[in-house]
């Protein structure tokens, strides 16, 4: 290659490498579109009411991300909903907030939430375009005002070309702001285990033991774990010595005595990186959920009659059947949703 010709190449090499680290120059819109899996029911959320778009998804993992949600910018929803933990908080039995407050009860995982009405251990919120109300005004988690986001979302250098791209004009108002977020959270489905391509006959096994395990789990923990989400989103009382008795679960919203101390049933998706468990995270690992469920039920008006059937209290489960059970449990672990670059604070 001649002098000039490599001078031309690399003058257009350099050209591309500054153009990438451009900063005025618009971040590359992700390829996104919602799909429901083959193996899932039909949405439960209106997506023609909000329909994802690349602009609209991209807008809402930066809010997602950003602690300019909170009152001192220390604390963002993914601060709390860490994706390698399945948007959890690892590790926490509760959750960490603004002025390393705690919250009431453990981080729920933020996955397939287009499949749920109700949201929170004890559905205080019906629907997925006011989630971010409740932890943005929580003085214990962000600590903020809804008037003071928006009004620093109007004052950032990037969110009213951001707004534009995802609305068509710039304007910040609560409702775009909250569809927004919600657009990226709808894209947060888990749906690519083990399990998932076993049950889709696309090239994945399940060895004995794992089969072993689903059926004992459709025999023992699927009346409440039931279906592909492994949820019915129900609420019950599942015989957990009371800890905190001002957090009667279900019961704080709806005021009925039978309630009390019913929580969501939550997706055992990914549950083997969403430690620890129960809504205040009592239980280190599976081992010791597994162990509860066998001997440590305790009896109340309230609990849910399935664990107090044929004149015992619990679930009669051997130890081979932990075993197994855990062991298919491992199949529900969605590697590529933990990994995924789109849904990435580093993308």
């Amino acid at each position: 290659m001649g002098l000039f010709k490599k001078g031309v190449v690399f003058a257009m090499c350099c050209a591309v490498v500054l153009a990438a680290c451009d900063p005025d120059k618009p971040e590359p819109l992700p390829d996104i579109r919602f799909e429901t899996p083959a193996n899932f029911p039909a949405p439960l959320y209106d997506l023609a009411a909000n329909p994802v778009t690349p602009a609209g998804f991209a807008l809402g993992r930066d809010l997602f991300y950003d602690g300019i949600l909170s009152r001192d910018g220390s604390i963002s929803c993914g601060f709390c909903h860490q994706q390698t933990a399945g948007f959890t908080q690892h590790g926490h039995d509760l959750s960490h907030g603004i002025d390393d407050r705690l919250t009431m009860r453990n981080a729920l995982p933020i996955q397939n939430l287009a499949w749920e009405r109700e949201f929170f251990w004890d559905g205080g919120v019906f629907h997925l375009d006011l989630f971010a109300i409740q932890p943005i005004e929580n003085e214990n988690e962000m600590g903020e005002q809804m008037p003071n986001v928006l009004d620093k979302l109007r004052r950032h250098n990037k969110y009213p070309a951001m707004f534009t791209a995802a609305f068509g004009t710039p304007e910040i108002t609560t409702d775009r702001f909250l569809k927004a977020l919600s657009q990226f959270q709808l894209m947060c489905i888990s749906s690519n285990s083990k399990y998932d391509k076993y049950v889709r006959n696309e090239g994945a096994t399940l060895n004995a033991e794992e089969l072993a395990g689903l059926q004992t789990f459709r025999q023992k923990c699927a009346s409440c774990h039931e279906g592909e989400l492994f949820t019915n989103n129900s609420y019950r009382n599942n015989g957990l010595p009371i800890a905190n008795a001002d957090d009667t679960g279900r019961h704080r919203i709806t005021l009925n005595d039978e309630h009390r101390y019913q929580f969501k049933v939550p997706s055992l998706r990914n549950v083997e990186v969403t430690r620890p468990y129960m809504h205040d995270g009592r239980f280190r690992n599976l081992e010791a959920v597994l162990d509860f469920y066998a001997s440590g039920v305790a009896d109340s008006p309230t609990l849910d009659p399935a664990l107090k059937s044929g004149g015992r209290l619990g679930i009669e489960l051997t130890a081979t059947e932990k075993s197994n059970i855990i062991t298919f449990l491992h199949t529900l672990t969605d590697h590529e949703f933990l990994s995924k670059k789109e849904l990435s604070e580093f993308h």
